[in-house]
């Protein structure tokens, strides 16, 4: 079995299904993304979509700049073809006949389509492999519709950004006026569980507006932090029965870049366009953008005696505990103990 040094970046996150595109953002030609600083190349064929890291063995060259051909990934450079399972069945230098040497062969990675998204896994190891991608119930329950929001580019390390989806109070200030209010800020008190292999919090009771169309309430509000990369939110309207879901994934691509993919459901108000919930959604991440990108220091402090924490915070501290007890190391400030170790 292939390795690739850049596994050391992070052990635990190259075991993770992360988020890689859009299905629908891969058509006929290979695209390339970026997970934890490796170039992937993505390519559809007749039997789904594919995920290779993006280099040719030959020479070099990315593989992405190259075409799909009776479903081969057709090398820029020489022509060079590697079939589904990333072998060379084609070097066009050489007469037919010849043997191609089993060297001749892509680093083919882990790779599945659901809910939409294209999910990679870097690492092929067998116990990763055995890490499931949690439910997101709604994206097949046909009381709800789901959009896709754009997915946003964010100068900020990935922890950072997962965080900031998981903090409730920042709703009154940051989104004041689209999703929040400034002079009903209080958050009560609330706790956070383990449950069926994630951290769920208590409903939370928010005076908020929930998707920007005026309809402000008191909204109960559940965080779920899925995996490292993955989180979920629900608001719930009890006097209607109203419910706005969203699932929210992150791709690490750098230290301190990352790539924002969110899926929208709701079971309400299901004839408004989706563009409407496409452009609040991206009106939500622009106001957060500035203020992650702010943030000081960079790397999300995982020594919970390095920042001040108050009880409205408990989602954000399991979330920190987490990602410690787990091992995580990108896009995180690690305890000096840990460091002690090395």
């Amino acid at each position: 079995m292939e390795t690739d040094e850049r596994y050391d970046l992070d052990p635990v996150l190259a075991s993770e299904w992360l988020p890689a595109a859009y299905a629908h953002e891969i058509i006929d030609q290979p695209v390339q993304v970026s997970i934890l600083e490796e170039r992937v190349v993505l390519f559809r064929t007749d039997n789904g979509i594919k995920a290779f890291k993006d280099l040719c063995i030959h020479r070099g060259a990315e593989l992405s700049l190259g075409k799909v051909v009776n479903n081969c990934l057709v090398c820029p450079y020489h022509g060079w073809e590697y079939n589904e399972e990333g072998k060379c069945v084609k070097i066009p230098q050489q007469p037919a006949r010849r043997v191609i040497p089993p060297k001749a062969k892509a680093v083919v990675y882990p790779c599945m389509e659901r809910y939409g998204l294209i999910w990679v896994k870097l690492s092929q190891d067998e116990i990763a492999s055995k890490l499931p991608l949690p439910d997101y119930e709604e994206f097949d329950d046909p009381s709800f519709k789901t959009v896709y929001a754009d997915p946003h580019i964010i100068n900020a390390a990935a922890p950072r950004v997962v965080e900031n989806f998981l903090d409730v109070s920042h709703l009154a200030f940051v989104h004041e006026g689209s999703l929040g209010d400034s002079e009903h800020a209080e958050i009560p008190d609330y706790k956070v569980h383990w449950k069926d292999n994630r951290y769920v919090s208590d409903v939370i009771p928010v005076y908020a507006d929930p998707d920007g169309t005026g309809k402000w309430s008191i909204l109960n509000y559940t965080f779920e932090i899925l995996r490292p990369m993955l989180a979920r939110l629900k608001k719930v309207n009890e006097e209607t029965n109203e419910i706005f879901s969203m699932l929210f994934a992150v791709q690490p691509q750098a230290k301190r870049k990352s790539k924002i993919f969110a899926l929208v459901s709701r079971n309400y108000d299901l004839e408004t366009p989706d563009q409407y919930y496409i452009d609040f959604q991206q009106l939500i991440i622009d106001q957060d953008t500035a203020v992650v990108e702010s943030q000081r220091p960079e790397e999300l402090p995982l020594d919970l005696q390095a920042e001040l924490h108050l009880p409205p915070d408990r989602v954000s501290i399991a979330y920190r505990r987490w990602l410690s007890e787990l091992g995580v190391t990108y896009g995180s400030e690690v305890k000096k103990q840990k460091h002690m170790k090395r």
